[in-house]
């Protein structure tokens, strides 16, 4: 599927994303235990901006927030108020690879994106973050995740999505990150529960 088509499913949806506050939770898990002050954070296919805006708590120098679709990326900067300081640039894009120098980044920030983005995720982000630099995402439990409709069609089939926490963390071990860890992040809004895994690692 060509990078037009996948972008005008993800336009389709950009209206009501928002609507749904887990995104939002998982950003904030995401970024919570990351290291203050980093000259630059890169969020890989930022959707509504969920972890951009997240990473301010930070106090980064900048934050590139790409996503593959317009609309995405529309109603991510409609909340600019969000960051007064204006530290976040938007960037229409394909999210891998990221269109950021070698060895850039501080911090790498992925959230509910990788089960869209597959196993050519990992080679990039080693890429962009300088020794040393944190990467931080979040994956679906493949017991869990089953895809339908139009978004079964955009999840590569390069990636094997884990079971338990130790698979998780696998997946950045795997990749050559080191001090990898995963933790099941869990929500339960009285109507359904949801969960992912919360990986966090740091390039070698």
């Amino acid at each position: 599927m060509d990078h037009d088509v996948r972008a005008a499913v993800f336009d389709g949806t950009a209206e009501h994303y928002d609507e749904d506050t887990f995104h939002a939770r998982v950003a904030e898990a995401l970024v919570e235990p990351l290291p203050d002050g980093p000259e630059l954070v890169l969020d890989v296919a930022t959707g509504t901006g969920f972890a951009a805006y997240a990473a301010l708590r930070l106090k980064p120098a900048r934050v590139l927030a790409v996503d593959l679709s317009p609309e995405m990326l529309a109603r991510a900067e409609a909340k600019a108020d969000l960051d007064p300081e204006r530290r976040i640039t938007w960037q229409v894009a394909p999210a891998v690879p990221m269109p950021a120098e070698d060895h850039s980044a501080d911090i790498v920030l992925c959230a509910s994106s990788l089960h869209f983005l597959g196993a050519a995720a990992f080679p990039d982000w080693r890429r962009v973050l300088r020794p040393g630099g944190r990467l931080a995402f979040s994956v679906v439990s493949g017991a869990r995740f089953k895809p339908s409709g139009p978004f079964a069609e955009l999840v590569p089939g390069d990636l094997e999505f884990p079971h338990d926490e130790a698979g998780a963390a696998l997946l950045a071990w795997s990749a050559g990150f080191v001090d990898a860890s995963a933790r099941t992040f869990t929500v339960d809004d009285g109507e359904r529960v949801r969960s992912v895994f919360l990986v966090h690692a740091t390039a070698p």
